[in-house]
């Protein structure tokens, strides 16, 4: 019956075939869905910038009190500023807000402290002075609770910018300019305006540093 052998072998022949095939295309479709599905372990996000001790410091907000720590502001370049509502220096809050919303995108953060050490002239409350900083300038960079910024009584962020440059304001809009890792590059006495070719040079070159 050879035949019939024939027909047996054939359809041997086919089942073993389609078989093979099955097998070959189910392992693709599970290579190819594998190398489509992420993996299931946690993604690693990127590390974070480490804080330096400059930083490492908290103050409450000036419109609201809420503490806010510095350490945010790590690898940043920041302009430290004293300030005080009713000085013949309060229109630089004019031109810090402008350095900052041009140089915020490439890591410039401006942080206003107002004082009312040098001649009494920050006598309001941290609601007036908010309110006089918003509606007259437009300031929108952090601005802390009114505190000390020169004496025994400093605020410990002046106090570790004392201890880095012998320097301490004297008065109003004297300004800091801090690296992004964490060290004093340069200050600056109040008449030097915010838009001062030098300050603007000297901030430029520390943001361009990683």
């Amino acid at each position: 019956m050879p035949a019939a052998i024939d027909n047996e072998q054939m359809t041997t022949h086919v089942s073993l075939t389609r078989a093979l095939w099955a097998a070959v295309f189910g392992l693709s479709a599970v290579s190819a869905a594998s190398a489509q599905t992420p993996p299931s372990g946690p993604v690693q996000a990127a590390a974070p910038v480490a804080c330096p001790a400059l930083l490492q410091h908290e103050f409450p907000r000036l419109q609201d009190d809420k503490p806010q720590n510095l350490c945010q502001y790590a690898g940043k370049v920041l302009l430290v500023v004293n300030t005080a509502s009713y000085c013949g220096f309060t229109g630089q809050y004019e031109g810090l807000e402008a350095l900052h919303a041009k140089y915020q995108g490439k890591g410039l953060v401006v942080l206003g402290f107002p004082s009312n050490q040098f001649g009494k002239q920050e006598p309001g409350s941290s609601k007036e002075i908010a309110d006089f900083c918003f509606n007259t300038y437009g300031v929108k960079f952090p601005m802390f609770a009114k505190t000390d910024v020169k004496g025994p009584d400093r605020n410990a962020l002046y106090s570790d910018l004392f201890k880095a440059t012998q320097v301490e304001p004297k008065w109003n809009f004297h300004k800091f300019l801090v690296g992004r890792n964490g060290k004093v590059a340069a200050s600056y006495v109040s008449n030097v305006e915010p838009d001062n070719s030098n300050l603007v040079a000297t901030l430029e070159k520390a943001l361009a540093a990683k």
